[in-house]
């Protein structure tokens, strides 16, 4: 593993991505694919990245969970990481891995409010405060010591993710204060991050969680992470694929995939959240196994919510079969209250727009749904 190349820049070090992307990258290394190491950036403090170089990259990952109607409970060990940097501390060093001609790729998780910029960010910084910021310091060291165009593979679970932050970036770019002469150079640049990097769209989905407080393992490994078994990571294809792993789709168009899993996935939480809060359940393995509510929800997702998606997602039955596996996992508390947060924006995007094509889809009122929609009593 050590004689792979640092091919992937990764911002953000937490436990997400570490049984994510980087397992499989790890997995398909191991299989001879040739993927290369990826160096971490951690951007708020650096207590993940001491521990990564003091592991040498090295962590484990427990896979937990029902797969198949089977009990899983494994271990996996993960060293796709070389090392890890600090940006506060070693920006320098980020910059230097910009200009290596062995740089592909930059893969990023970061906050809900990640992509938010910073009105005090400069050009200069070092580092740059926002995200965004960093990433175009970035491409902008590689740019102008005559680098190629890099692979921007972000993995925040936003609807058009990578495009949001390319329309972010080339606002950033455009927007710094330059003089007449840089303004040729200044759209050079433009040009080339639109052009010449790659922006690739994703939908990322697997729920990952800290470890119990007696899992044997703890105490050894201070990156050990819990992951369930399901996994999928849908790349859009519009490139030669960089990797090939069970949990990833090439494809066109990620947006069937976001649909999928919003329409099916959190539309279930939130559906399962207005039913069962309110009568007393504090989990969503607890509010699934009941012997009323289960039922409920499995009619709620195969009678309602699956018929809207038929011929628009692809399998969007057998994924509400894996969801419901998912919702039973019997090693992770999963709270309503979690699911609560936002909920009157999420019943918006979750429900109602499956309630509204339901309707026009049949010619006829979705039963359930609309008991769900008149009866919700939740604030958040």
């Amino acid at each position: 593993m050590n004689s792979f190349p640092e091919t992937i820049l990764q911002f953000g070090a937490g436990r997400f991505l570490r049984a994510f992307a980087d397992l499989f990258i790890h997995q398909a290394n191991e299989e001879g694919q040739n993927v290369g190491r990826i160096v971490v950036v951690q951007s708020t403090g650096d207590e993940r990245a001491t521990a990564l170089n003091r592991q040498k990259g090295r962590y484990h990952v427990a896979v937990r969970g029902y797969e198949g109607g089977a009990v899983v409970d494994r271990l996996e060990t993960s060293a796709s990481i070389s090392r890890a940097l600090v940006a506060a501390s070693q920006w320098d060093e980020v910059l230097a891995l910009a200009r290596s001609p062995q740089l592909r790729i930059i893969l990023s998780n970061t906050t809900e409010s990640g992509y938010n910029l910073d009105p005090t960010d400069k050009p200069e910084d070092a580092p740059p405060r926002s995200f965004p910021a960093k990433l175009l310091a970035v491409l902008r060291e590689r740019f102008e010591t005559g680098g190629s165009g890099l692979i921007i593979v972000p993995c925040e679970l936003r609807e058009h993710n990578a495009d949001t932050l390319r329309g972010l970036l080339l606002q950033l770019a455009r927007n710094a204060p330059h003089s007449h002469a840089e303004h040729r150079n200044t759209h050079a640049f433009a040009a080339w991050l639109e052009h010449e990097c790659v922006w690739l769209n994703t939908l990322v989905d697997r729920i990952v969680v800290d470890p119990p407080a007696d899992h044997p393992l703890r105490t050894e490994d201070a990156l050990l992470t819990v992951c369930e078994p399901y996994a999928l990571w849908a790349i859009q294809e519009r490139i030669s694929p960089f990797i090939r792993n069970p949990a990833v789709v090439w494809t066109p168009d990620v947006q069937p995939y976001f649909l999928r899993k919003v329409r099916i996935l959190n539309g279930a939480h939130t559906a399962l959240l207005i039913r069962a809060w309110p009568r007393g359940f504090q989990t969503v393995r607890d509010a699934v196994n009941d012997a009323e509510l289960g039922p409920w929800l499995e009619r709620l997702l195969f009678e309602e919510i699956v018929p809207v998606l038929e011929g628009r997602v692809e399998g969007p039955a057998e994924f509400a079969r894996h969801v419901l596996e998912r919702f039973r996992n019997p090693f992770f508390d999963h709270l309503l209250a979690s699911i609560a947060a936002h909920h009157a924006a999420k019943v918006q995007v979750r429900l109602q727009p499956t309630f509204d094509e339901f309707k026009a889809k049949f010619g006829r009122t979705p039963p359930l749904l609309q008991e769900v929609l008149k009866n919700d009593t939740i604030i958040g």
